[in-house]
């Protein structure tokens, strides 16, 4: 051995590479979107896509008018991992973006605006102020663009559909009119979420349910008629928390199964509403409770008489507590039936439901049921009727959204009247608007109805032949959905759904386009014009002119034309609910744009969970009312987002994350890889703790690939070899990829990323980079041209055509980095590639079988080097040389394979004799312990294997591997 021995670092291949540890993703994902605009990638995909099969997810239209929040990001971020991954499946993956423009939200910044500086948009033409909507929508739809785009989504952003565009609107009335001229549409007089505030009928959609305080009153109801002696001065007693009703009483109703009581009050303290000798019906389970609120407890001041049965409460006619008030002018002296009812429990309240028709989905059901008078006292603003006795003019919430006098006015004449017999301060979880946060209420206003129930007659009847039949059969024949508890949310809802209200009160929008006849009802036949030139011609204005068309000057002669006479016809002004809008989508995009779907249909609707009352509904609706079906065959839905302690975000709380706010931190690729990494079917958290690890993940599969990069930098197809020449340690590693490519496509095909995520980043950091990549890599920096290294090279060219193309969809931004660093060609980009193709024969179960056998027997080895390792007996597992007790069948297996480079060991013994006491073993591999040794010799200065042959050999200081390759 020489002197001096040479420095041989630069004699290895070590790996070379520009790719940076450090990301910097805020910095340069800009400049990728930058270049896939300047290359057209959308645009080129559509290209290369002609005449696959079409995969389309049909957007569900953001609203336009603020910045985007977390839960905006997850969705589109889904929505981008869907399309890309179908596109590198095989797919013609489209995506068109959009937006939902009309509606009260807009409308009323703009009267915000207004308030501002004194001015009131009923004195304003309702076209210009229809314009202001539509420029302030304009600049929302811009701004939101940009902020989905940094997020690294794909899609026709060059051409949204918006549903305020003049085409969008022309179908969005045409599709209404369809309802016209099959007979759904109807004008009807029920009850409805109201927002006086607002001035508006809303959808369910449109509200939330927050805790406010009221009154919560117990009122008698007069016996006036009984077959039964005992009971002719009886009162039945009535539990509500909306006071303002009580006017309206129509009927009060009972529950057939509930058992009854006729209870006396024989007693009672000083400051009581009850009378000694009054007679209360109540249910039985709630008199207790219901007599301690009127301060009536103990047997000393209540008496249970008897048992009062349900045929006896049937006969029972009541009078309205306010009947024969002096001032009243008769308002209230009319019979109040006693009826049964199915709705009614003993839960909560007296057993006895007041029921006001004009007011409530059950009390209208009871009312029309039972033939009785609609009331209309309340105005639009929520005020008693100027002609009210005692009530004209109070308010139940005044414009401000605060409570208004007419609860107090109401307990104060009940009270004057001998009728209240307790009141008591509640919190109630009540409907309140999701826009103005005022409290809404249940108010009877005529408004315009589609019929679900009512035979359609347009002949599409393979799903039924009404709304609700349709939509109940789509939903279990048609549609596919993902998690399948949707199903079954979407299902009970349009079971149990009402008519559908069409109508708003408004100006933004696209209106009712339909005429009603003078001097007639809404029951008449020939109460709705329907004409089909009239609609024709209203069809063409809005194509060319938009909505607007139906509000210029001399509309209604242009549209009616000659066809009536425009004397006998009044136009409809109110606007079409939002939700007609956005669930009228699937014609003007799906079936009408180029881009759209070959059959108007979507392959996917995503949304989250709060769409089952919203979006997926109302398109289910309107499809079914104008197609005879579901417009979609998939649905996906996601979460909502909390903060990482659980908690709904709030901006009064201050724990809203703002996705601009992580870009800005972070990178998009780290909101992209937290939204890839979570269980997007129930809620997710984010919070900086959490994005911390996520950006742990991110660093070590940022790793990993920079390490293919180095290691693969000069490779070329004439270092290739076939699989059929490498060593098995590389033909398990294309068996591991075959068995992942199946799980991968099947993944995204179920769009379960979070476990195509996972399958993947367990194969990059656990088997490749500790397990493969540790053990190849000896071979990698010191071999010469072997087999064994161009294989292993082979092996991670094919690695890395995959792991790019597997986690593009998900991490967009890092693919591409980690493709052009490779391929920087000036048109490529990872997003043009298509999945690669495994071939078949590279599954082998039985080479993988045998390997799992080995790669046991090698964690007993590492676990007794790490021993070792630990207590600094050695430095690297390189100064070992363990023996390895096993049976002889494992042995015979061990035999066929490099075990000690498998081990990273200089030297491995393997012996079939028992194993000494103290022997290293591990309880969950049965039949192997190892006794650790060190290895023998002199550790060569290029490999630093220690070995007996270092320092024989031409060259100073090394192994005959390592003299080899030096030549």
């Amino acid at each position: 051995m020489c002197a001096e021995t040479p420095d041989y670092k630069q004699t290895l291949n070590l790996p070379k590479t520009d790719f940076p540890m450090r990301a910097g993703l805020p910095k340069r994902e800009p400049e990728w979107l930058e270049r896939w605009a300047q290359i057209g990638v959308y645009d080129r995909l559509r290209e290369k896509a002609e005449g696959r099969k079409p995969f389309t997810l049909h957007d569900g239209p953001p609203y336009a008018n603020g910045h985007l929040h977390i839960g905006h990001a997850l969705n589109k971020i889904l929505k981008d991992m869907v399309v890309r991954s179908q596109q590198m499946m095989g797919r013609d993956a489209r995506y068109v973006p959009g937006w939902d423009c009309h509606g009260l939200p807009i409308e009323w910044k703009i009267e915000e605006k207004y308030r501002a500086k004194g001015r009131d948009k009923d004195d304003v033409d309702v076209v210009d102020f229809r314009q202001e909507c539509r420029k302030f929508a304009e600049g929302w739809v811009d701004i939101q663009r940009e902020e989905f785009k940094r997020l690294g989504i794909t899609g026709n952003w060059a051409d949204p559909y918006l549903t305020m565009n003049f085409h969008a609107e022309r179908v969005i009335a045409e599709e209404f009119q369809k309802f016209l001229m099959n007979g759904t549409l109807y004008q009807g007089s029920k009850p409805v979420m109201w927002s006086p505030v607002e001035k508006t009928a809303l959808a369910e959609a449109e509200v939330e349910y927050h805790d406010r305080q009221t009154d919560a009153i117990w009122v008698r109801f007069p016996v006036v008629a009984t077959d039964a002696a005992d009971l002719g001065n009886a009162k039945v007693l009535i539990w509500t928390t909306t006071p303002w009703t009580i006017p309206q009483n129509r009927a009060v109703c009972f529950g057939p199964a509930i058992t009854y009581g006729l209870y006396e009050i024989i007693g009672r303290p000083e400051e009581c509403w009850a009378e000694i000798g009054e007679k209360i019906l109540v249910a039985d389970a709630l008199a207790e409770e219901v007599f301690a609120a009127g301060r009536l407890v103990g047997d000393e001041m209540i008496r249970r008489l008897r048992d009062v049965t349900a045929e006896e409460l049937s006969a029972l006619t009541l009078a309205h507590p306010l009947r024969g008030a002096d001032g009243a002018n008769g308002e209230w002296d009319f019979d109040v039936p006693l009826l049964p009812g199915d709705h009614v429990t003993n839960d909560a309240g007296t057993g006895f439901v007041h029921t006001a028709p004009s007011h409530g989905d059950d009390d209208y059901a009871i009312g029309v049921k039972h033939g009785l008078p609609m009331t209309y006292n309340i105005l639009d603003d929520s005020s008693y009727r100027d002609d009210l006795p005692f009530f004209a003019g109070e308010c139940i919430l005044k414009p401000n959204g605060k409570p208004g006098g007419a609860n107090k006015a109401v307990i104060d004449k009940l009270v004057a009247v001998g009728a209240l017999l307790a009141r008591k301060r509640i919190t109630i979880s009540d409907a309140h608007s999701w826009r103005s946060k005022a409290p809404v209420i249940r108010l009877n206003r005529p408004q315009w109805f589609a019929a679900i129930d009512k035979a359609v007659g347009d002949g599409q009847d393979t799903y039924g032949t009404t709304i609700r039949e349709r939509a109940l059969r789509s939903i279990d024949e048609l549609v596919t959905w993902t998690p399948k508890t949707g199903r079954n949310r979407l299902y009970s809802m349009i079971e149990a759904r009402p008519d559908w209200v069409l109508s708003r009160q408004r100006a933004w929008g696209v209106p009712l386009t339909c005429f009603v006849k003078k001097d007639t009802q809404p029951t008449d036949p020939d109460y709705l014009l329907r004409d089909p030139e009239v609609n024709a011609r209203i069809l063409d204005a809005f194509e060319i002119e938009g909505a607007d068309a139906w509000y210029k000057e001399g509309a209604k002669e242009r549209f009616l034309g000659n066809a009536v006479n425009h004397d006998d016809y009044v136009q409809v002004f109110d606007i079409l609910d939002v939700w007609f809008d956005s669930g009228s989508t699937h014609a003007f995009v799906l079936r009408d744009r180029a881009d759209g779907s070959e059959d108007g249909m979507a392959d996917l609707y995503l949304e989250g969970t709060d769409q089952h009352r919203g979006w997926f509904h109302s398109s289910m609706l309107q499809a079914c009312g104008t197609m005879g079906h579901a417009p979609y065959r998939g649905v996906l839905t996601h979460g909502f987002t909390l903060d990482q302690k659980g908690m709904k975000m709030s901006k009064s709380i201050g724990n809203t994350i703002a996705p601009e706010q992580v870009v800005n931190q972070y990178g998009a690729d780290i909101l992209r890889l937290w939204v890839a990494q979570s269980d997007y079917t129930a809620d997710l958290r984010i919070g900086d703790e959490i994005l911390k690890g996520v950006a742990d993940s991110y660093r070590r599969l940022r790793n990993t690939m920079r390490y293919m990069l180095g290691s693969l930098a000069d490779f070329t197809e004439g270092d290739r070899i076939a699989p059929a020449d490498m060593p098995e340690l590389e033909r398990w590693v294309l068996h591991r990829l075959a068995e992942l490519d199946t799980q991968v496509r099947e993944g995204y095909a179920r769009y379960d990323f979070q476990g195509v995520f996972q399958a993947v980043f367990t194969f990059a950091t656990v088997e490749l980079s500790a397990f493969y990549f540790d053990i190849r890599k000896d071979a990698l920096y010191c071999d010469g041209d072997t087999t064994r290294r161009r294989a292993a090279r082979t092996v991670l060219d094919i690695l890395f055509h995959r792991l790019t193309k597997w986690l593009a969809p998900m991490l967009t931004f890092t693919m591409e980095e980690v493709w052009l660093e490779r391929f920087g060609a000036e048109d490529s980009s990872v997003h043009l590639e298509d999945f690669a193709e495994t071939p078949a024969e590279w599954r082998d179960d039985a080479l993988a079988a045998k390997w799992a056998e080995v790669r046991k027997v090698r964690r007993v080895v590492t676990g007794a080097l790490e021993v070792e390792r630990t207590a600094k007996v050695i430095g690297a597992s390189l100064e070992a040389a363990p023996t390895v007790y096993v049976n002889a069948d494992t042995a015979k297996l061990l035999e066929t394979v490099s075990f000690d480079d498998l081990c990273i060991t200089s030297g491995i013994v393997v012996s079939t004799d028992d194993a000494p006491e103290g022997a290293f073993t591990l309880d969950e591999v049965a039949n192997v312990a190892v006794v650790f040794g060190r290895a023998e010799g002199e550790k060569c200065q290029r490999c630093w294997k220690i070995l007996p042959d270092v320092g024989t050999h031409t060259h100073a200081g090394v192994c005959g591997r390592c003299n080899e390759a030096l030549g």
